[in-house]
């Protein structure tokens, strides 16, 4: 006789005050504005409440969150931060669709604020005008059930990575270039982290950022959107999120090849004796390995979006 249970990575979400489910009551608005939502299976009224209670933290509002945020939004996740300490600039506008022209040198983080509540005045956006620091990650991050990482620089995903494990928060992951992106998913004590794909920041220079090397903007669209869908399925515990796997989109092929990663027992923050148990400024750790003040790069990812 099979007996069904939750997927492992379920149960480590959070469960709010304890109760069984959420219990908000919908307006007709929502209603009619969750319909898409409510009559799916999967999802339901049930589901959709857990999207209204849930919190998300984005880091970085640029080619990945901007996609990501706005589908987000639009899901009804109750509560979004987002974490950016730049200004929308005239070359972001090709891809960072949570920006309009009006909006050049605003913050990023309240330019995606006005943005996201209006296109749907449930959602409370909490912004953060500021870097992502090992002084402050762990405490911005501790309000959140889910992180998305579409930062554009390797010391803030090392940093985001180590946090998230640290914290014990499901962590989804991208990167971009070119024409090319790749996404994971990273529970902490299910699958492999970030280190496990990658132990540390490579030398600087080795992959150029998308300042140097360019990027084709709906690449970011695809790979942000692959972001939030992950992020969608742990809320309502439903799917095969990318625990273990690495997804890398070629958008000139239109393809997608998935790659397994296993879980590293030496990684040095989520191994079984973990070396790294405090958190450290990684472009401070870059500077010491090379004097180069290049945009920092490796040969197996992705540079900046």
């Amino acid at each position: 006789m099979r007996v069904c249970t939750r997927p492992p990575w379920t149960r480590q979400m959070p469960s709010g005050n304890g109760a069984a489910k959420p219990q908000i009551q919908f307006t007709e608005d929502q209603i009619e504005r969750y319909s898409r939502h409510i009559i799916l299976p999967e999802v339901g009224g049930d589901g959709q409440r857990k999207l209204l209670a849930a919190k998300v933290l984005i880091i970085g509002a640029g080619g990945l969150g901007s996609p990501a945020g706005l589908y987000l939004a639009a899901a009804g996740v109750g509560t979004i931060g987002i974490v950016d300490s730049d200004a929308v600039g005239l070359s972001n506008l090709q891809r960072q669709v949570l920006h309009a022209t009006s909006c050049l040198g605003r913050a990023k983080c309240l330019s995606a604020k006005d943005t996201m509540e209006d296109l749907n005045p449930d959602v409370h956006v909490i912004p953060y005008h500021e870097r992502l620091t090992s002084a402050n990650a762990l405490e911005i991050i501790a309000g959140y059930d889910v992180v998305l990482d579409g930062s554009d620089n390797f010391p803030t995903r090392y940093l985001v990575n180590d946090a998230c494990v640290m914290a014990g928060k499901p962590l989804c992951h991208a990167g971009i270039l070119r024409f090319e992106g790749q996404l994971t998913t990273i529970v902490p004590g299910t699958g492999p982290c970030y280190r496990c794909l990658y132990p540390e920041p490579p030398p600087p220079g080795l992959v150029p950022s998308c300042q140097q090397a360019g990027i084709l903007g709906v690449t970011a669209g695809v790979v942000g959107l692959l972001q939030a869908t992950e992020a969608v399925k742990l809320i309502l515990g439903i799917g095969e999120p990318l625990i273990g796997r690495l997804l890398l989109y070629n958008a000139l092929e239109a393809s997608f090849r998935d790659v397994r990663v296993q879980r590293k027992s030496d990684c040095p923050v989520c191994g079984e004796s973990p070396t790294i148990v405090e958190l450290i400024d990684y472009e401070e750790f870059c500077q010491v390995r090379s004097s180069s003040t290049d945009q920092v790069g490796g040969s197996c990812d992705y540079g900046s979006n």
